[in-house]
Protein backbone atom coordinates (compact mmCIF):
# COMPACT_ATOMS: atom_id res chain seq x y z
CA UNK A 1 0.00 0.00 0.00
CA UNK A 2 2.70 2.59 0.72
CA UNK A 3 4.51 1.50 -2.42
CA UNK A 4 1.30 2.29 -4.22
CA UNK A 5 0.87 5.81 -2.79
CA UNK A 6 4.48 6.65 -3.32
CA UNK A 7 4.42 5.43 -6.74
CA UNK A 8 0.87 7.78 -7.16
CA UNK A 9 2.67 10.82 -5.35
CA UNK A 10 0.33 10.95 -2.39
CA UNK A 11 2.42 9.68 0.43
CA UNK A 12 2.85 13.30 1.36
CA UNK A 13 -0.83 13.16 2.37
CA UNK A 14 0.43 10.26 4.71
CA UNK A 15 2.92 11.71 6.53
CA UNK A 16 2.47 15.26 7.14
CA UNK A 17 -1.87 15.36 5.85
CA UNK A 18 -3.05 18.88 5.36
CA UNK A 19 -4.16 21.47 7.82
CA UNK A 20 -7.77 23.21 7.98
CA UNK A 21 -7.22 27.06 8.35
CA UNK A 22 -8.99 28.37 11.58
CA UNK A 23 -12.36 29.85 12.39
CA UNK A 24 -11.81 33.33 10.47
CA UNK A 25 -9.21 32.64 8.59
CA UNK A 26 -8.27 34.74 5.52
CA UNK A 27 -6.40 32.55 2.54
CA UNK A 28 -4.76 34.36 -0.29
CA UNK A 29 -5.85 32.81 -3.67
CA UNK A 30 -2.38 31.16 -3.60
CA UNK A 31 -3.07 29.39 0.06
CA UNK A 32 -6.65 28.32 -0.98
CA UNK A 33 -5.07 26.90 -4.15
CA UNK A 34 -2.81 24.73 -2.45
CA UNK A 35 -5.41 23.75 0.42
CA UNK A 36 -7.80 22.48 -2.22
CA UNK A 37 -4.53 20.60 -4.34
CA UNK A 38 -4.23 18.75 -0.56
CA UNK A 39 -7.70 18.37 -0.37
CA UNK A 40 -7.65 16.06 -3.22
CA UNK A 41 -4.92 13.82 -2.70
CA UNK A 42 -6.32 13.24 0.72
CA UNK A 43 -9.28 12.05 -1.14
CA UNK A 44 -7.47 10.27 -4.02
CA UNK A 45 -5.38 8.38 -1.37
CA UNK A 46 -8.08 7.81 1.19
CA UNK A 47 -10.02 5.92 -2.00
CA UNK A 48 -7.40 3.69 -2.47
CA UNK A 49 -7.26 2.88 1.38
CA UNK A 50 -11.11 1.93 0.76
CA UNK A 51 -10.54 -0.14 -1.90
CA UNK A 52 -7.93 -2.08 -0.13
CA UNK A 53 -9.71 -2.44 3.07
CA UNK A 54 -12.09 -5.06 3.77
CA UNK A 55 -15.70 -4.35 4.29
CA UNK A 56 -16.00 -5.13 8.17
CA UNK A 57 -13.23 -3.64 9.22
CA UNK A 58 -13.90 -0.15 6.82
CA UNK A 59 -16.87 0.00 9.02
CA UNK A 60 -15.19 1.13 12.20
CA UNK A 61 -12.99 3.42 10.52
CA UNK A 62 -14.95 5.45 8.14
CA UNK A 63 -15.33 8.13 10.36
CA UNK A 64 -11.67 9.40 10.26
CA UNK A 65 -11.60 12.51 8.47
CA UNK A 66 -8.62 12.32 6.69
CA UNK A 67 -5.91 9.60 5.18
CA UNK A 68 -3.58 10.28 7.71
CA UNK A 69 -6.19 9.64 10.90
CA UNK A 70 -6.92 6.67 8.82
CA UNK A 71 -3.76 5.08 8.14
CA UNK A 72 -2.58 6.06 12.13
CA UNK A 73 -5.62 3.58 12.81
CA UNK A 74 -4.78 1.02 10.87
CA UNK A 75 -1.38 0.95 12.22
CA UNK A 76 -2.48 0.72 15.83
CA UNK A 77 -5.07 -2.28 14.90
CA UNK A 78 -2.83 -3.73 12.98
CA UNK A 79 1.18 -3.19 13.98
CA UNK A 80 0.23 -2.25 17.53
CA UNK A 81 2.41 -0.88 20.40
CA UNK A 82 5.99 -1.17 21.03
CA UNK A 83 4.86 -4.31 23.43
CA UNK A 84 2.84 -6.29 21.17
CA UNK A 85 5.80 -5.82 18.21
CA UNK A 86 8.22 -7.58 20.87
CA UNK A 87 5.75 -10.50 21.58
CA UNK A 88 5.09 -11.23 17.54
CA UNK A 89 8.86 -10.60 16.99
CA UNK A 90 9.62 -13.08 19.80
CA UNK A 91 6.69 -15.22 18.34
CA UNK A 92 8.32 -15.04 14.52
CA UNK A 93 11.94 -16.24 15.86
CA UNK A 94 10.51 -19.33 17.22
CA UNK A 95 9.02 -20.13 14.13
CA UNK A 96 11.87 -19.65 12.14
CA UNK A 97 14.22 -21.52 14.29
CA UNK A 98 11.82 -24.72 13.53
CA UNK A 99 11.78 -24.73 10.02
CA UNK A 100 12.59 -27.67 8.24
CA UNK A 101 11.79 -28.72 4.83
CA UNK A 102 9.15 -31.53 4.67
CA UNK A 103 9.80 -34.91 2.91
CA UNK A 104 8.19 -34.29 -0.98
CA UNK A 105 8.04 -30.21 -0.68
CA UNK A 106 9.31 -28.59 -3.14
CA UNK A 107 12.31 -26.01 -3.65
CA UNK A 108 10.16 -23.23 -4.09
CA UNK A 109 7.00 -23.66 -1.34
CA UNK A 110 9.92 -24.11 1.07
CA UNK A 111 11.32 -20.36 0.00
CA UNK A 112 8.05 -19.62 -0.16
CA UNK A 113 7.32 -20.14 3.70
CA UNK A 114 11.09 -19.46 4.83
CA UNK A 115 10.71 -15.83 2.93
CA UNK A 116 7.05 -15.00 4.35
CA UNK A 117 8.42 -15.61 8.08
CA UNK A 118 11.43 -13.39 7.15
CA UNK A 119 9.81 -10.45 5.85
CA UNK A 120 7.68 -10.51 8.63
CA UNK A 121 10.40 -10.26 10.92
CA UNK A 122 11.66 -6.98 8.79
CA UNK A 123 8.74 -5.47 8.88
CA UNK A 124 8.66 -5.77 13.26
CA UNK A 125 11.87 -4.42 12.97
CA UNK A 126 14.45 -7.46 13.40
CA UNK A 127 17.81 -7.34 10.70
CA UNK A 128 17.54 -10.28 8.27
CA UNK A 129 20.48 -9.80 5.80
CA UNK A 130 20.49 -12.96 3.19
CA UNK A 131 23.62 -14.58 4.94
CA UNK A 132 21.11 -15.42 7.97
CA UNK A 133 18.57 -16.83 5.56
CA UNK A 134 20.74 -18.73 3.48
CA UNK A 135 22.56 -20.29 5.82
CA UNK A 136 19.09 -21.43 7.96
CA UNK A 137 17.85 -22.91 4.72
CA UNK A 138 21.41 -24.98 4.03
CA UNK A 139 20.97 -26.31 7.08
CA UNK A 140 17.43 -27.25 7.41
CA UNK A 141 16.89 -28.99 3.59
CA UNK A 142 16.41 -32.73 3.44
CA UNK A 143 18.69 -35.71 2.97
CA UNK A 144 18.26 -35.24 -0.84
CA UNK A 145 20.16 -32.37 -1.16
CA UNK A 146 23.13 -33.57 0.62
CA UNK A 147 25.31 -33.25 -1.56
CA UNK A 148 24.59 -29.52 -3.47
CA UNK A 149 24.98 -28.39 0.20
CA UNK A 150 28.74 -29.84 0.37
CA UNK A 151 29.39 -28.38 -3.12
CA UNK A 152 27.62 -24.75 -2.41
CA UNK A 153 29.91 -24.62 1.05
CA UNK A 154 32.74 -25.72 -0.42
CA UNK A 155 33.06 -23.63 -3.67
CA UNK A 156 31.17 -20.43 -2.76
CA UNK A 157 31.07 -18.01 0.05
CA UNK A 158 28.00 -18.10 1.73
CA UNK A 159 29.21 -14.42 3.20
CA UNK A 160 28.25 -13.38 -0.63
CA UNK A 161 25.57 -15.69 -1.65
CA UNK A 162 22.34 -13.91 -2.14
CA UNK A 163 18.98 -15.41 -1.55
CA UNK A 164 17.99 -15.76 -5.52
CA UNK A 165 21.78 -17.70 -6.27
CA UNK A 166 21.19 -19.76 -3.59
CA UNK A 167 17.42 -21.06 -4.69
CA UNK A 168 18.91 -20.80 -8.77
CA UNK A 169 21.25 -23.87 -7.45
CA UNK A 170 18.95 -25.86 -5.75
CA UNK A 171 15.87 -25.71 -8.48
CA UNK A 172 18.81 -26.87 -11.06
CA UNK A 173 19.42 -30.01 -8.89
CA UNK A 174 15.75 -30.23 -7.96
CA UNK A 175 15.21 -30.81 -11.51
CA UNK A 176 17.77 -33.46 -12.10
CA UNK A 177 16.43 -35.44 -8.99
CA UNK A 178 12.95 -35.64 -10.49
CA UNK A 179 14.46 -36.30 -14.06
CA UNK A 180 16.26 -39.09 -13.00
CA UNK A 181 13.24 -40.95 -10.79
CA UNK A 182 10.96 -40.29 -14.04
CA UNK A 183 13.74 -42.21 -15.79
CA UNK A 184 14.21 -45.31 -13.37
CA UNK A 185 10.28 -45.47 -13.29
CA UNK A 186 9.62 -45.95 -16.89
CA UNK A 187 12.65 -48.63 -16.54
CA UNK A 188 10.54 -49.99 -13.76
CA UNK A 189 6.98 -50.38 -15.88
CA UNK A 190 8.97 -51.82 -18.95
CA UNK A 191 11.08 -54.48 -17.04
CA UNK A 192 7.44 -55.22 -14.81
CA UNK A 193 5.42 -55.45 -18.12
CA UNK A 194 7.80 -57.87 -19.16
CA UNK A 195 8.47 -60.56 -16.91
CA UNK A 196 10.63 -63.25 -18.96
CA UNK A 197 12.71 -61.48 -20.15
CA UNK A 198 16.03 -62.34 -19.19
CA UNK A 199 15.07 -65.04 -17.25
CA UNK A 200 15.94 -68.77 -18.95
CA UNK A 201 13.29 -71.54 -18.17
CA UNK A 202 9.99 -70.94 -16.32
CA UNK A 203 6.69 -71.08 -16.46
CA UNK A 204 5.26 -69.92 -19.47
CA UNK A 205 8.58 -71.24 -21.30
CA UNK A 206 8.03 -74.46 -23.83
CA UNK A 207 10.98 -76.89 -24.51
CA UNK A 208 11.07 -78.46 -28.16
CA UNK A 209 12.05 -82.28 -26.97
CA UNK A 210 12.94 -84.08 -24.00
CA UNK A 211 16.41 -82.39 -23.18
CA UNK A 212 17.35 -79.71 -25.63
CA UNK A 213 16.33 -76.13 -26.41
CA UNK A 214 15.51 -76.41 -23.10
CA UNK A 215 14.03 -71.87 -22.50
CA UNK A 216 13.56 -71.23 -26.22
CA UNK A 217 9.88 -70.34 -26.78
CA UNK A 218 8.05 -73.50 -28.68
CA UNK A 219 7.86 -72.53 -33.13
CA UNK A 220 5.00 -71.33 -33.84
CA UNK A 221 5.27 -73.89 -36.98
CA UNK A 222 6.22 -77.80 -37.38
CA UNK A 223 7.79 -77.82 -40.59
CA UNK A 224 11.48 -77.20 -39.06
CA UNK A 225 11.28 -79.46 -36.24
CA UNK A 226 12.60 -82.89 -36.72
CA UNK A 227 11.34 -85.92 -34.67
CA UNK A 228 13.99 -87.64 -32.27
CA UNK A 229 12.74 -91.27 -33.02
CA UNK A 230 12.35 -90.83 -37.16
CA UNK A 231 14.34 -88.07 -37.78
CA UNK A 232 11.84 -86.64 -40.19
CA UNK A 233 10.62 -83.18 -39.89
CA UNK A 234 7.00 -81.79 -39.05
CA UNK A 235 6.29 -83.22 -35.68
CA UNK A 236 7.49 -84.04 -32.42
CA UNK A 237 8.68 -87.31 -31.11
CA UNK A 238 5.44 -88.05 -28.98
CA UNK A 239 3.37 -87.48 -32.32
CA UNK A 240 5.66 -89.63 -34.32
CA UNK A 241 3.37 -92.10 -36.35
CA UNK A 242 6.07 -94.43 -37.25
CA UNK A 243 6.95 -95.16 -33.07
CA UNK A 244 5.12 -98.86 -32.54
CA UNK A 245 5.51 -98.69 -28.70
CA UNK A 246 3.02 -96.03 -28.17
CA UNK A 247 4.96 -94.30 -25.76
CA UNK A 248 3.79 -90.67 -25.20
CA UNK A 249 5.63 -87.32 -23.53
CA UNK A 250 3.86 -84.79 -22.09
CA UNK A 251 5.17 -81.53 -20.84
CA UNK A 252 5.04 -81.03 -16.98
CA UNK A 253 4.86 -76.95 -16.86
CA UNK A 254 5.75 -75.86 -13.29
CA UNK A 255 8.96 -77.57 -13.94
CA UNK A 256 9.14 -77.19 -17.65
CA UNK A 257 10.50 -81.18 -17.58
CA UNK A 258 8.85 -84.09 -19.47
CA UNK A 259 7.06 -86.63 -17.73
CA UNK A 260 7.36 -89.96 -19.05
CA UNK A 261 4.24 -91.73 -19.69
CA UNK A 262 3.90 -95.19 -21.05
CA UNK A 263 1.37 -96.53 -22.49
CA UNK A 264 -0.06 -99.92 -24.13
Amino acid sequence: MENLLRSKEYWSVIETGYKEPSEGEQLSAVQQKALDEAKLKDLKARNYLFQSIEKSILKTITQKETTKQLWESMKVKYQGNARVKRAQLQRLRRDFETLEMKMGESVTDYFGRVMVIANDMRNCGEHMDDVKIVEKILRTLIENFNFVVCSIEESKDIDQLTVDELQSSLLVHEQKVKRKGAEEQVLKVEYDSNPGRGRGRGRGNYSNSRGRGRGRSRPESKAMIECYGCHKLGHYQYECPYSGKGVNYSEFEEGDELLLMAGE
